[in-house]
C-alpha cells in the first residue's frame, strides 16, 4: 500500500506539472482536507464542492474500517 501511494502521489506531480507548464495562470484551485480522531471526521476546504466530496470520502474509509475491524470477527467465528 506504502509504493502505490508513493506512485500515486508521483504521478499527481506529474499530472500538476504538464497541466502547469501548458496553461500557467489559467484555472481555479480548491483544496480542503480531512482530519479523523476517532470515528468523529473533522472536515475543511475552500468551496462547498470540496467540502461535500470530503466528507463523502471520509464517510465511505469510515465504512471501509469498520468492514476491516469486524471482518476477522466474522471469518474466524
Amino acid at each position: 500500500m506504502v509504493i502505490i501511494g508513493f506512485f500515486i502521489i508521483f504521478v499527481s506531480i506529474m499530472i500538476l506539472i504538464l497541466k502547469s507548464i501548458k496553461g500557467a495562470g489559467k484555472g481555479k484551485v480548491e483544496g480542503g482536507g480531512v482530519i479523523v480522531i476517532g470515528p468523529i471526521p473533522i472536515v475543511f476546504g475552500t468551496s462547498r464542492r470540496v467540502t461535500e466530496f470530503l466528507l463523502i470520502l471520509a464517510i465511505i474509509l469510515f465504512l471501509l474500517a469498520l468492514v476491516f475491524f469486524f471482518l476477522p470477527y466474522i471469518i474466524f467465528r
